[in-house]
């Protein structure tokens, strides 16, 4: 169990720069809800949570890089939190490292092992 609502981020964030797909899932509570920075779905569920990061996993060069200084953490109720931020997704596509700037949001129950209730991403868009 992670003591820390910024232990999970951490966590999460060395899981995906090191492409470890097992320990990423297993922040995932099995009831958690993904709505993910690059799908225009609502993922529910184990399957579609590591098929929609097993995708992801392939893309050459997958890295994430946060934002520090955007990092809100928000203590809720006994050990619930809400975490925000601005993280920046790079990976490979047709040869070029390309970067997606993405506000997130997650739901933890650090009562839990696998904490994340709730995870929001989406793309930053452009302002008018």
């Amino acid at each position: 169990m992670m003591k820390m609502a910024a232990d999970v981020l951490t966590e999460w964030m060395l899981a995906v720069n090191q492409g470890d797909l097992e320990r990423l899932l297993a922040l995932y509570h099995e009831n958690a809800v993904l709505i993910p920075t690059f799908s225009n779905r609502l993922l529910s569920n184990p399957a579609k949570i590591r098929d929609y990061f097993v995708t992801l996993g392939s893309r050459e060069e997958l890295s994430i890089a946060l934002h520090e200084k955007t990092v809100i953490i928000q203590p809720l109720k006994n050990e619930i939190y809400g975490v925000t931020g601005i993280y920046c997704w790079r990976f490979l596509l047709e040869g070029e490292l390309l970067s997606f700037e993405a506000r997130f949001s997650y739901l933890l129950d650090l009562a839990l092992s696998r904490p994340i209730l709730h995870h929001h991403s989406s793309q930053i868009p452009r302002t008018l």
